[in-house]
């Protein structure tokens, strides 16, 4: 839906992450935390600022930064960076090569919507390749280059495709202009190191070989949420996916709604009068007092609802949009197709009444402790990474009236997890860098961990160049 926009309009939002899993404190020591905390939020600001300033990056002509620019330049960061899985820092498969994957998707405004990418290993940055065919899927659908309108050059934009393979895959990458490098530009001794680590505990009877109790084998994924002021919400992910899988192995970063989604859609709101006549019951309304009091009881502080706080009235129409990228096992995504379910949730649950389910309840329902992933495992769990899952994501709802006019827009980062920890840093309402990789009280000993949870001003990790 295309709304005009009024002042205050939609403020931009972002959330990051770098990967989820069986991280403890016992195998984070404080220093390699530091390492963590500071990329993160270095990253997170630096992409804020991007986010919220007028756009130069490559291919865009607006004078707007998009979601989606801004999520393909997080992510780029974080392919980068050696600490977090993909990119530079992809992990090994069992014959010690690395495949890479990569997807991107917004909740509106392009006609492939998402993308995947699978196999690479000569692609420096793959989001940057699932970008351009997002892009240039544009012409390919418009121009009559769809799957089934005759011959086209495969330059293009990978026809009406919406997943490729390797080297087809890359050698779109190398005819649109992408920095390609030799397979050695990945390795990093320290992923080197677990490959060889899970392998030899395998071989001793230990486990198996991509997930171990006591250390942190990557199984996970990086990626980026962001919203614009134009109201479109992309997300972007990327991985070199589960530590010694199988060489040809295809994960749910690359698969739309197993490890990433994004859409819109309109909500049935009835309007405030309708809805209290509907109840069976007298209609209950809480304090502001009581409703905190209930808040601090539940296990999940980013309680809300995505009712708009503005009384719909006759006329008006409600839309609502969700963004979320996935990380932890994979194959535990696949078999639920996990982020879409949870969409699906927030959507459909409630749909035609004025009870609805925010994101943050279904992404808990999903990926939260004793969760559909969790019990995805049954007796698996914890004894051989199956199950394990974060989800971090954003909510905004939009209240138009009849002449489309946006009345109100609010929005929500969501996040929720139930393994060890989850590498995760975002701007919160207050305008602040908040990084976590733990829940409040999760573990003992968290207090040694310096910046946990600490709201930063965005000033003190920007550069100064920016």
């Amino acid at each position: 839906m295309e709304y005009k926009r009024q002042s205050p309009g939609i403020t931009p939002r972002l959330i990051i992450h770098g990967g989820a899993g069986n991280i403890l404190p016992s195998n984070l020591p404080p220093e390699k935390y530091k390492a963590f905390h500071d990329s993160l939020l270095k990253i997170l600001v630096s992409t804020h600022h991007f986010l919220t300033s007028p756009s130069s990056f490559p291919l865009s002509n607006s004078s707007i930064t998009s979601a989606l620019d801004t999520v393909t330049f997080a992510v780029t960061q974080l392919e980068d960076n050696p600490l977090f899985n993909s990119g530079h820092g992809a992990v090994f498969t069992r014959d010690g090569v690395n495949e890479l994957e990569a997807s991107i998707m917004v909740s509106k405004g392009k006609k492939k919507r998402g993308v995947g990418l699978m196999g690479l290993q000569h692609v420096k940055n793959p989001i940057k390749l699932a970008r351009e065919m997002l892009l240039r899927g544009e012409e390919d659908l418009d121009g009559g280059n769809g799957e089934h309108r005759g011959h086209m050059a495969i330059a293009s934009g990978a026809q009406g495709h919406c997943q490729l393979h390797k080297h087809s895959a890359e050698i779109l990458a190398q005819q649109w202009g992408l920095e390609m490098v030799d397979p050695s530009y990945y390795f990093v001794q320290a992923r080197w190191d677990e490959h060889i680590r899970g392998l030899e505990n395998e071989k001793k009877g230990y486990g198996v070989a991509t997930w171990d109790e006591e250390h942190f084998f990557p199984q996970g994924t990086c990626g980026a949420v962001a919203l614009d002021c134009e109201g479109v919400i992309a997300v972007a992910t990327s991985t070199g996916g589960l530590t010694n899988k199988l060489t040809g192995r295809i994960g749910d970063t690359p698969t739309l709604g197993a490890g990433f989604w994004a859409e819109e859609w309109e909500d049935e709101y009835p309007l405030k009068a309708e809805s209290i006549l509907g109840q069976s019951g007298p209609a209950l309304v809480l304090s502001d007092t009581l409703k905190g009091l209930i808040a601090d009881c539940l296990p999940n502080p980013m309680v809300y609802s995505p009712i708009p706080n503005s009384d719909v009235g006759p006329g008006d129409r409600v839309f609502r949009s969700s963004g979320m990228s996935g990380t932890g096992n994979g194959d535990s995504f696949l078999r639920m197709n996990a982020v879409r379910t949870a969409s699906a949730i927030a959507r459909y649950r409630g749909s035609k009444s004025s009870q609805k389910t925010s994101l943050q309840d279904a992404i808990t329902e999903i990926s939260g402790p004793g969760g559909e992933m969790v019990k995805s495992a049954g007796d698996r769990w914890r004894k051989t990474g199956e199950g394990e899952a974060g989800i971090i994501g954003l909510e905004l709802t939009v209240v138009v009236d009849e002449h489309g006019n946006m009345k109100s827009a609010s929005s929500e980062i969501v996040d929720d997890y139930n393994c060890g920890g989850m590498y995760r840093a975002a701007i919160d309402k207050n305008g602040k860098a908040v990084m976590r990789v733990w829940k409040p009280g999760q573990h003992e000993g968290l207090e040694v961990y310096d910046g946990e949870g600490k709201e930063y001003y965005l000033r003190d990790w920007l550069d100064e160049k920016m």
